[in-house]
C-alpha cells in the first residue's frame, strides 16, 4: 500500500477538565463571561428588534472535577438560534445542566434596546437607547429571573429652584430597576414608568422649540433623587405582576464633585417563576 494511502487514525487528545481533582472544593459558577452574541428580543411595538448582546453562561462544578468545557456553554447557546426571550431562557438553563452534569445553572444578558421616540413640540422621530439585562439562574426544575433596565432622565433640585432667583440646578440621573414578575413585563412599561417618575425624559432629537419645552417640564416638575426612587416604587407597587423589585437612582450632580443616590428594595407579592407557553 502506498505511503499516501495509509489510514490516519484518530490521535487520542487528553481531557484534563475530567481528571479528578484533589482538593475537595466544590465552584459554585464557572464558565463563560463576556462573549459577544447578536440576538433577537420581543419587542412590543415591532415583534423583534435586532440588538448584540454580552453574555455570561455559568454552571457548578462538583469538587472531585478538575474543570468544565468551555466550548459546551457556546454550543449550547448556538443551538437556540439567536431568538432569546423570557419563554426560552429555561430550556437554555436546562440544557446547561444536561450537557455539563451540573446541578445548577446562570445566564446573564445585557443588551442595548432601542425605542422610537417623538420630540415633544416638532414631532420628530429619533432613536432613544436603553439598557437592558436578563439574569436567569436555575437549581433543578426551579427557575429565578430578574429582569433590569437603565433608564437615563433629567432631575432638577427642588431646593435650589426654592432659594434661587434666576433658575434651579438640574443634572442627568441614572435610574436602574431590577424587578421580578408573575407574567412577562415588557422592558417598555419599565422604561415608561422611570420616565414618568423623573423631572423629565431625555430624547435624542430635539429642536428649538422642544428644547424650551423640555426645559420648562423639567422646572415644573423638581424632584430630589429621594423623590425619584419613591416615583418609581409607587408604580411599581401598583403593577398587578410585579412581585419584587429594588430601584436605584444616581443624579451625576452638576454643582457638586459627588454623586447622589437612594435605593428602595419591596417584595411586593408572593414570588412566582415567569409565564411559561
Amino acid at each position: 500500500m502506498s505511503q499516501s494511502r495509509k489510514k490516519v487514525l484518530p490521535v487520542k487528545l487528553d481531557d484534563k477538565q475530567s481528571e479528578r481533582d484533589t482538593r475537595e472544593l466544590r465552584i459554585d459558577k464557572v464558565g463563560v463571561r463576556g462573549l459577544r452574541f447578536p440576538i433577537q428580543v420581543r419587542d412590543r411595538a415591532r415583534r423583534y428588534q435586532n440588538t448584540v448582546a454580552t453574555i455570561g453562561m455559568f454552571v457548578d462544578l462538583p469538587k472531585e472535577f478538575k474543570g468544565t468545557h468551555m466550548s459546551r456553554f457556546v454550543e449550547v447557546l448556538s443551538a437556540h438560534g439567536n431568538v432569546i426571550h423570557v419563554e426560552n431562557i429555561p430550556e437554555i438553563l436546562a440544557e446547561l445542566q444536561t450537557k455539563l452534569n451540573s446541578a445548577t445553572s446562570h445566564l446573564e444578558i445585557e443588551f442595548p434596546y432601542f425605542m422610537s421616540k417623538k420630540s415633544p413640540v416638532s414631532r420628530k422621530e429619533s432613536l432613544m437607547d436603553y439598557i437592558a439585562r436578563f439574569d436567569a439562574a436555575a437549581c433543578g426544575d426551579e427557575t429565578d429571573f430578574v429582569l433590569t433596565v437603565k433608564v437615563n432622565v433629567t432631575t432638577l433640585c427642588p431646593c435650589s429652584k426654592a432659594i434661587s432667583k434666576y433658575g434651579a440646578h438640574n443634572q442627568r440621573g441614572e435610574v436602574t430597576v431590577a424587578l421580578r414578575f408573575k407574567r412577562t413585563v415588557w422592558i417598555e412599561e419599565v422604561i415608561g414608568m422611570i420616565e414618568a417618575s423623573a423631572s423629565s425624559e431625555l430624547f435624542a432629537l430635539l429642536k428649538r422649540q422642544d428644547e424650551k419645552a423640555v426645559t420648562e417640564r423639567a422646572y415644573e416638575n423638581p424632584v430630589f433623587v429621594e423623590d425619584l426612587v419613591r416615583n418609581v416604587a409607587l408604580r411599581l407597587n401598583a403593577h398587578p405582576l410585579v412581585t419584587w423589585y429594588k430601584v436605584e437612582a444616581e443624579n451625576y450632580e452638576s454643582i457638586h464633585n459627588h454623586n447622589a443616590y437612594a435605593c428602595i428594595e419591596k417584595v411586593t407579592r408572593p414570588p412566582a417563576g415567569p409565564e411559561k407557553k
